[in-house]
């Protein structure tokens, strides 16, 4: 898969979580590597993982300390980070409109 705006990763970990940066890196790795076809094979790799729709995923990053909603496209093979952030910060949001 090929990770879209990987500049919102680091974005996130410069500007006050130091500590998101290695699981950042982790999953920005892992995602790379990945070849999904579906909501299923995202789940197979993160069970933990949210599915909102057809398109939206939310990951679980450092331990569930932090979300990252992500939009897939599977023909593509695409990851579109749109989101990332605290709990409290995703509280705030709607995943729907990402």
């Amino acid at each position: 898969m090929r990770v879209i705006a990987r500049r919102t990763l680091k974005e996130f970990w410069e500007a006050g979580h130091p500590d998101a940066e290695q699981p950042l890196k982790a999953w920005f790795v892992e995602v790379s590597r990945a070849s999904w076809a579906s909501m299923a094979d995202v789940k197979a790799l993160y069970r933990h993982a949210s599915v909102i729709d057809a398109e939206r995923v939310v990951f679980n990053i450092g331990g569930n300390k932090y979300r990252l909603v992500a939009k897939v496209w599977f023909a593509g093979q695409a990851v579109w980070v749109k989101f990332v952030g605290t709990h409290r910060e995703y509280d705030g949001i709607d995943v729907g409109s990402l």
